[in-house]
């Protein structure tokens, strides 16, 4: 009790003038101080400070509250009505009335009053942390499992500070004779309703109500007192978790449809893995209730992504995808269609515009695709969500947000998770708040949560961005759509994350074919002894009234009837078309058969003074008065100087290309990791003004009137998550060129899963159209191997499938930012100019191409190196260069063409990277398929390697001298054979 002694001392000192406290004088009306924010009396100093100010002054102004509290108890503070109440319940009965005031006063409290002041004081602050433990750590013994026989947290403890027996008041110092004393509480509950007082045993009552039961709240580590209040009002306030009858049965009926559907599947197919919701089924309802309340709230597009569990269901109702597009997937005779490789049918998305029954209103549902890859889908999710956002002009996110579904087991262990949430309060990826539903089923694969996480719950990495965490027993459906309704109201009052935890079970294995006995036996052991929590609701319902039975059986009957409709309309289809379950439609951009309108390079020059124009503002500050470093005034200088010259270097090349798209009306958005100034200094596209915090410029938003806007934004330093940001980003329109930079280019291995299995293979999975654009800085530069360039050979599998759509992946080695040669012409980018696919030999060599002996090959800033040792040894007749600027679709016209015009001259492809890691095996079937008389390819570069280069600058320099040599020996490859 050391420290409510301490605090009561300060409290003791701390006191002024008692006239405060008296709530009414003279015969005016009795005054209140009132606390707004829960509409209980209040001051600023701890509610019992009076007393003890009181009884340190004297007795005669005990007597003037004591004569008021009996002419009135409201007319004094309530610590005053509490400390005379308990007096009055400790003397003999009719005591009080009886006696004078002053007598009760001086026998029964002036004799004690420095001891018992104290004691009220100590009781009514211990009241207070009882109550605040019980907020804090309240979850830890909430009722969670719907199983019964694990903790939903690891810890498995048991707070000491919780009441859990009668024992345990003593350690507040108080005890069993203390539950029916009546305790002032504070204005950070709100479990006394409309009661500022509350005896302390329906204090504790109330405590377990709001935070022991089948709801567990964690938000205490919210650093934000408002939002801490929030919450404590939606799961404090008596009767505030209630139901009309009308809701009730609408929840029932969600939950037949979630639970006939797994029902029907395992009958119809009982052989075939389909990872049903059994065990979880009250997940449909759940998102549901949370798609109402937001469109109550004015939502009318929701981006949804989640794994394999569960999502034939979730496609089935709450996407409301046919069922029979959904039943003909089990088809083994079901044909592919031509438009790609296809998925398996739990991994397939959908996208979709429908009325919502329970607000009347349009809402637009889209579930994003994903391979095996849990959280993959994550920051892919919210990139789109963010596009749809930016075009809208929904600045706040009041008409299109996010759900994120998870496993438990995987939203705990990849890391992906967490990048996402470091992603959600940044000013150019927020979402404006996500809702994350986990579906955790208290086991991953046949893994035990005890091996499979070192946090007590799974959802702990959401406590990084405050977001608060309501965990909620799986089988008691109305306590999951309360905390549904409350997490949407977060979303919605406070534009911030929200994780809820449904603790379940997953009633068969892995998958269906999955045996879980072998690793879990206790576990599944109870979950066959399970009753179906659709049993359980329907029960309690039929027991309420709220439905009969004969209700029930027909609303099973209903849907059931539904499900074999579908199910004899599903055989009359004979081919699987992919572009159904599409999740990301960009309509205007393909024909009606499916095919993109042109593929054909298009003129895209520009007209001189365009050029001109977009050169000067890249070489001025638009802005008046703002100061640039001394630095960054030569870097626009320079930029001028090159204007004038009607010549540009990399970044100027960039800011025409940008400034031209943006004139045009399309967005062009950059991200990544320091791409506002350039990894190496050359960019500048954000000026910071040297005498004035956090005022910046964007010179390319200033270009014209009625441009499209620039986006330019550096990122948390992620690449896996960010990546998958600006992927989703990409999809929501194809009238926009978002590109993402890596800081250098071998980080791109860390996003490699979003390559992998969104980038390369999207297309021919599912259908899905993206543009992203990928710049990977650096190069083969001499500085090791954490800087060498990306492995390109990585990129060249994407487009193996369909390089119609292949994203662009543009390699921007350092040498090259401020190379003398590296250089373009205004000529190269005038009018009716277009991107050259090929850039052929213009010197000597193209002159006279029967006197060639050599056909160099080459792509990339290894030209400059060819192009420099050809000069030194005057073979510039003898040797021709010829670069490939795309490598994949491979220019096979383009290629054809310079073999058949150099048919004297052997053939050659040079790169500086190793053997195993260019482009050599890429291009060389492709060069043979052009070659008319089979002539070989011969490689010049880097032998095998297994790291990416050198950490040596000597070695760097003498591999590089070894493959110049053998490219300019015209007799290397005499003699030899491939």
């Amino acid at each position: 009790m050391s420290q409510f002694r301490a605090l009561a001392g300060v409290l003791r000192g701390g006191c002024t003038g008692g006239g405060q406290w008296l709530r009414g004088s003279g015969g005016g009306p009795a005054r209140r101080w009132v606390d707004s924010r829960r509409g209980c009396s209040s001051t600023s100093s701890a509610g019992a400070a009076p007393v003890l100010s009181a009884v340190a002054s004297s007795s005669s102004y005990m007597e003037e509250m004591y004569f008021a509290w009996l002419e009135d108890h409201k007319n004094v503070h309530e610590s005053w009505d509490a400390f005379f109440r308990n007096i009055q319940a400790s003397g003999p009965s009719g005591e009080a009335g009886e006696r004078r005031p002053s007598a009760l006063l001086q026998g029964r409290v002036l004799s004690h009053s420095p001891d018992m002041a104290q004691k009220v004081v100590e009781d009514h602050l211990a009241v207070h942390t009882l109550i605040r433990a019980y907020q804090i750590r309240g979850h830890h013994v909430a009722q969670l499992d719907p199983l019964g026989i694990l903790e939903a947290d690891l810890d498995s403890f048991v707070p000491s500070d919780l009441i859990t027996t009668i024992d345990k008041l003593g350690f507040y110092g108080l005890d069993e004779s203390d539950l029916d004393r009546s305790f002032q509480l504070p204005p950070t509950t709100f479990i006394g309703g409309e009661n500022t007082t509350l005896p302390l045993r329906e204090i504790i009552r109330r405590l377990e109500i709001s935070y022991c039961g089948h709801i567990g709240v964690e938000f205490m580590f919210i650093n934000n007192v408002d939002q801490c209040q929030w919450i404590r009002q939606k799961f404090e306030t008596p009767g505030i978790m209630q139901f009309t009858s009308a809701e009730k049965r609408t929840l029932l009926a969600r939950l037949i449809r979630s639970t006939r559907f797994e029902d029907f599947l395992a009958r119809k197919w009982s052989s075939e893995k389909r990872f049903g919701l059994e065990g979880c089924e009250v997940l449909i309802p759940a998102l549901k209730t949370i798609i109402d309340k937001s469109s109550s709230a004015g939502i009318d597009s929701v981006i949804m992504g989640m794994p394999h569990r569960g999502r034939l269901n979730v496609l089935a109702n709450v996407i409301r995808k046919d069922l029979d597009q959904i039943f003909c997937q089990f088809d083994p005779k079901l044909e592919a269609a031509d438009e790609g490789s296809g998925d398996v049918k739990y991994h397939l998305g959908m996208y979709h515009e429908r009325i919502n029954r329970e607000t009347d209103k349009n809402i637009t549902l889209s579930l994003m695709a994903n391979p095996s890859h849990l959280e993959a889908v994550d920051p892919v999710v919210q990139g789109k969500a963010k596009a749809e956002q930016f075009y809208r002009g929904d600045t706040q996110g009041k008409k299109v947000m996010s759900i994120l579904m998870h496993g438990d087991a995987a939203f705990a262990g990849q890391g992906v998770v967490y990048e996402t949430f470091h992603l959600s309060e940044l000013p150019s990826y927020t979402t404006h708040g996500t809702i994350h539903v986990v579906v955790n089923n208290q086991i991953g694969f046949t893994t035990d949560p005890r091996v499979a996480r070192s946090s007590p719950y799974p959802t702990d990495v959401a406590r990084v961005v405050n977001a608060p965490i309501f965990h909620v027993n799986a089988d008691d459906p109305e306590a999951v759509m309360y905390v549904c309704r409350v997490a949407a109201e977060w979303r919605t009052t406070f534009n911030k994350d929200v994780v809820i935890d449904l603790v379940c079970y997953r009633r068969f294995g892995h998958n269906e074919m999955d045996e879980p006995m072998f690793t879990q036996p206790l576990m599944y052991k109870q979950i066959r002894r399970q009753e179906h929590v659709l049993k359980k609701y329907s029960d309690k319902l039929i027991a309420e009234g709220v439905v009969t039975l004969q209700e029930f059986e027909e609303e099973v009957a209903k849907y059931d009837k539904i499900c074999e409709e579908a199910y004899t309309s599903s055989k009359d289809e004979k081919i699987l078309h992919i572009r159904h379950w599409l999740d990301s439609p960009w309509p205007d951009f393909f024909t009606a058969e499916g095919e993109p309108k042109s593929m054909s390079c298009v003129p895209t020059g520009l007209e001189e003074e365009v050029l001109q124009h977009i050169g000067q503002t890249a070489s001025s500050v638009p802005l008046e008065d703002f100061k640039i470093h001394p630095g960054v005034s030569r870097i626009l200088r320079g930029r001028a100087d090159l204007v004038k010259n009607r010549q540009m270097d990399w970044a100027l090349g960039e800011y025409m290309a940008f400034g031209s798209l943006l004139k045009d009306g399309i967005h062009v958005r950059l991200s990544g990791q320091d791409v506002e100034r350039g990894t190496f200094s050359h960019r500048h596209h954000v000026l910071h003004d040297q005498e004035v915090d956090k005022r910046t410029c964007v010179p390319m938003n200033h270009l014209w009137d009625n441009q499209a806007p620039y986006t330019v934004c550096n990122s948390s330093l992620s690449e896996y998550g960010v990546l998958g940001f600006e992927l989703g980003f990409a999809m929501a329109s194809p009238n926009a060129l978002i590109l993402w930079e890596a800081q250098f280019g071998d980080f791109h291995n860390t996003a490699q899963c979003i390559i992998d299995q969104f980038i390369s293979s999207g297309q021919a999975k599912w259908v899905r159209n993206n543009g992203i654009v990928l710049l990977l800085p650096h190069g083969m530069e001499g500085m090791g191997p954490e800087h060498s360039s990306a492995r390109p050979e990585r990129f060249l599998q994407m487009s193996k499938d369909d390089p119609d759509h292949f994203p662009l992946i543009i390699f921007t080695p350092k040498s090259l930012l401020r190379h003398p040669d590296a250089r373009s012409s205004f000529d190269d980018l005038v009018k009716g100019t277009k991107f050259k696919r090929l850039i052929p030999d213009q010197g000597p060599a193209n002159q006279t191409p029967d006197q060639v002996k050599r056909v160099i090959f080459c792509t990339g800033k290894v030209y400059y190196e060819l192009a420099k040792e050809r000069k030194q040894q005057n073979l510039e007749r003898e040797i021709a260069i010829i670069r490939l600027e795309q490598i994949s679709p491979f220019p096979f016209d383009l290629a054809r063409a310079e073999v058949e015009k150099y048919t004297n001259a052997e053939l050659v492809w040079c790169q500086e990277e190793h053997k195993n890691m260019g482009y050599y095996d890429y291009v060389r079937p492709r060069f043979l398929t052009v070659v008319a008389n089979k002539k070989p390819v011969w490689y010049v570069g880097r032998d095998p390697a297994a790291a990416p280069a050198t950490g040596n600058k000597s070695t760097h320099l003498n591999e590089l001298r070894r493959f110049m040599d053998t490219a300019f020996n015209l007799s290397a490859f005499q003699g030899k054979d491939l």
